[in-house]
């Protein structure tokens, strides 16, 4: 779990106007901290530090500690609100961690052995990634920062599942316990194979349109 710092200052203008005025004539990013039984908190951050922060991946299932007033708050990005056109961030969401109290957030899934994949390799399949990125369920302290999924012995045709994925220690998917066994990688065949076996289920089912006519 990497650890992440942000100086953050507390803000009592609020409303889209004072938003505005924060982004245009500060340079700051407002912000949320709720969840937990303490009241929702309205902050600002430095637009700067932010867009530092989110060149590394981890951040986004990483702890990250919000400096306020000489006092540490743990938190997780739940949500960033983007500018439609340009991509900048406009506001952001984080939710507190208890200590203790399991919590849920989105992870990376990153894949291993992509080009020594048998079913790339020696099958000349394409490697579809179905799931970039995964509900997990667990403490704090056993938080990743992204699950790792080993596609080397996945043949051409073949499909993985979450259900076949070995958890983190402490970590659970979410899908699961929802009962949704998500695919997370599959080898599709040749583009070429893929063609033959059309043209050779469409000629067999010629025929049988034939001899539905006749009748």
């Amino acid at each position: 779990m990497s650890e992440f710092t942000l100086n953050v200052t507390a803000r009592n203008d609020l409303g889209k106007g004072a938003s505005r005025r924060l982004r245009r004539n500060a340079n700051l990013i407002p912000a949320v901290i709720y969840g937990g039984e303490e009241a929702p908190l309205s902050i600002s951050l430095e637009t700067r530090e932010v867009a530092k922060l989110l060149l590394n991946e981890a951040a986004f299932s990483s702890i990250l500690t919000l400096k306020l007033d000489g006092k540490d708050q743990l938190v997780l990005i739940k949500d960033l609100q983007r500018h439609p056109s340009k991509g900048f961030v406009m506001h952001a969401d984080f939710i507190r961690v208890i200590a203790g109290q399991v919590l849920t957030a989105i992870v990376p899934v990153h894949y291993l052995n992509e080009e020594e994949c048998v079913g790339v390799k020696l099958g000349g399949g394409d490697l579809l990634r179905s799931t970039p990125e995964l509900e997990v369920s667990c403490l704090p302290q056993d938080l990743p920062e992204a699950i790792e999924v080993d596609v080397l012995n996945l043949e051409v045709g073949e499909t993985l599942h979450l259900s076949q994925i070995a958890a983190p220690k402490g970590v659970e998917f979410v899908a699961l316990t929802n009962e949704n066994d998500l695919p997370i990688a599959t080898v599709q065949p040749p583009r070429a194979e893929e063609e033959e076996e059309e043209a050779v289920e469409g000629a067999e089912e010629a025929p049988a349109a034939e001899e539905a006519k006749e009748d």
